[in-house]
């Protein structure tokens, strides 16, 4: 398991929102951890839009989001990435799959799909209808990786040793949709390796995607990043900060007591005076004080009653 106290050198980490919303207290809680653990290593850290998933990305989020982030006194390394401008990218290492013989064709809908058993992540599990080919008279529509049976597994720095058995768990996985779209596993596996990330800090509302991922990068011939997944952080009724669950943006008027929030959250113990100190005098306490062992191991936590 690597060291919980002491990254690794060499360090390039990175934080990659979806511009599906404004920034809310679950996405500050991933950027804080993620731009902490890179600085404190004397790293680098990188920002992607993911907005692969075009028909989900709103109009002006992403703009919103950088203008947050930088209201929050972050600062980034390097040119913002959106992966919107990335699909020769994406076309490249699935043309490698196919060619490998790695995925296949499939012409299920998503009502055949939903009739099959719930998987790790309560999606239906894909029960393999088009592996061996297409069906008499059905054209493909999106296109699946080939899962082998087997456990993938992992250290993570703060969850531990993690596996899961994508073939019974998963199934075969789709890596380009129906509507054309390159699926989000496939983008952020290619992004994470052409950008040269060495450390993957995201909240663990992520971590049952990452064995597809590790499956995906063996595949590629592409380095696996060290992972550490933070508590993810969900309102009273137990949901995950989103949209779709209502999460309130972010306040940037103030953004030192958002920001010592976050810290609390990641159990980090600011003193009770910073949130009147200055952005640049707290970023330089939270840098220098940064301390993965404070970190909850807990996949999910409260958010604070004032987000």
């Amino acid at each position: 398991m690597p060291s919980i106290d002491k990254p690794a050198q060499g360090y390039r980490g990175r934080f990659a929102p979806s511009p599906t919303g404004p920034l809310h207290f679950g996405s500050l809680v991933a950027a804080v951890g993620s731009y902490l653990d890179a600085r404190a290593a004397g790293g680098e850290w990188l920002l992607r839009m993911e907005d692969v998933d075009e028909p989900r990305t709103v109009a002006g989020a992403a703009a919103a989001i950088l203008h947050s982030l930088e209201r929050l006194g972050f600062a980034w390394d390097g040119e913002v990435v959106y992966q919107s401008r990335r699909k020769p990218l994406y076309r490249a290492a699935f043309e490698r799959l196919r060619l490998a013989g790695a995925v296949f064709a499939c012409a299920c809908t998503r009502r055949e799909v939903a009739d099959s058993a719930l998987g790790i992540d309560a999606a239906p599990r894909y029960p393999g209808t088009c592996r061996n080919g297409l069906p008499q008279a059905r054209e493909a529509r999106a296109w699946r990786l080939k899962v082998e049976p087997g456990k993938v597994c992992f250290e993570d720095v703060l969850q531990g040793r993690i596996c899961q058995d994508l073939a019974a768990e998963v199934g075969d996985f789709i890596v380009l949709r129906a509507d054309g779209c390159f699926a989000y596993q496939l983008a952020v596996v290619t992004d994470d390796a052409e950008e040269g990330i060495s450390h993957v800090v995201r909240g663990a509302d992520l971590l049952d995607s990452t064995p597809r991922q590790i499956c995906l990068q063996r595949h590629l011939g592409l380095a696996q990043p060290t992972y550490l997944h933070l508590p993810a952080a969900v309102n009273a009724a137990g949901e995950k900060l989103s949209k779709q669950t209502r999460a309130k943006p972010i306040d940037v008027a103030r953004p030192q007591a958002a920001l010592v929030a976050a810290l609390e959250f990641l159990g980090q113990q600011p003193p009770a005076d910073l949130q009147d100190a200055g952005l640049d005098h707290l970023w330089r306490w939270a840098i220098m004080n940064w301390n993965r062992s404070g970190l909850p191991s807990c996949r999910f936590a409260a958010v604070p009653e004032a987000y």
